[in-house]
């Protein structure tokens, strides 16, 4: 096995703080970032610790959800569920969506925010500065931003079809489902890794429906499958936004996008776009 580099790997001080002992072994998925040790999950707090202990506090309270399980953080000496920088929760086993567990991812981020709905928003989510945080403002015309030239066309597109839509509904939300649903027999379906958005939950469905036309075989049901709710169309536009925006911040410094995105980006834009034109009809 490829030995990890010591940045990568929390350092023996920070076990013996999480009482946890064992080698680090990678895990897949996430951004790479995460390491299994002992039976536990350990991941970087990127800098964002108020946030980190935010979750883990959130997440205690979650632990015995309806519909859905949830990792339950494990805490250092002192009651810290932040040190030097890692976090640490317990490994869920299963099997990750979003291919044949569509119905499913659906119905576990829906479980999910009803369990959110109470929850008051979190005042870190105006200091977020990441390119996810950037794309969610500008999918909801709260900033404006220009995209690398790759993008242009389809987020141009994009812009043209947007149109106001109410936020009465708006509330603390998962804002990337599509591969952090965990799914085992006879277990609830897991929700992992949190990405804590303020938005109507009818937008983290959006998402999960945009990432499959992006990056997956979208069932073609699914879709329209949200055209029930009076701004589905919206939400798609404002979801798919989301995404290229994110790959946009994240591409700047190389000015380009990476290989196949500009295709993969113009047909979910075509897609979207023509959906939204047949449901008008």
């Amino acid at each position: 096995m490829t030995e990890l580099p010591s940045n990568a790997v929390p350092a023996p001080a920070v076990l013996d703080a999480f009482g946890v002992k064992g080698t680090p072994v990678p895990l897949v998925g996430g951004q790479g970032r995460s390491v299994l040790v002992g039976g536990f999950v350990f991941k970087p707090a990127e800098g964002a610790e108020d946030e980190a202990e935010w979750a883990a506090t959130l997440f205690e309270a979650l632990a015995q959800g309806s519909g859905f399980r949830v990792p339950l953080p494990l805490r250092a000496v002192g009651g810290r569920s932040v040190v030097d920088g890692w976090t640490a929760s317990e490994f869920l086993t299963g099997e990750s969506g979003p291919q044949e567990h569509w119905t499913g991812v659906l119905s576990a981020g829906r479980a999910f925010h009803a369990a959110l709905r109470q929850v008051p928003r979190p005042d870190f989510l105006d200091r977020r500065t990441h390119p996810w945080a950037v794309a969610d403002r500008v999918a909801w015309n709260e900033r404006d931003i220009d995209v690398i030239q790759d993008l242009a066309a389809p987020f141009s597109a994009l812009l043209e079809s947007r149109r106001p839509v109410e936020q009465d509904a708006a509330q603390l939300i998962h804002g990337d489902l599509t591969g952090n649903v965990l799914f085992a027999a006879d277990e609830a379906p897991a929700v992992i890794d949190f990405s804590p958005y303020w938005r109507p939950p009818v937008f983290a469905e959006a998402i999960v429906v945009v990432d499959g036309l992006l990056w997956f075989d979208l069932p073609s049901d699914l879709l329209t499958g949200g055209s029930d709710h009076p701004d589905w169309q919206q939400m798609l536009i404002r979801a798919l936004i989301f995404r290229l925006v994110a790959h946009s911040e994240s591409a700047a410094p190389l000015e380009r996008a990476r290989p196949g995105e500009r295709e993969r980006y113009a047909r979910a834009t075509d897609v979207v776009v023509r959906t939204l034109a047949a449901l008008k009809e």
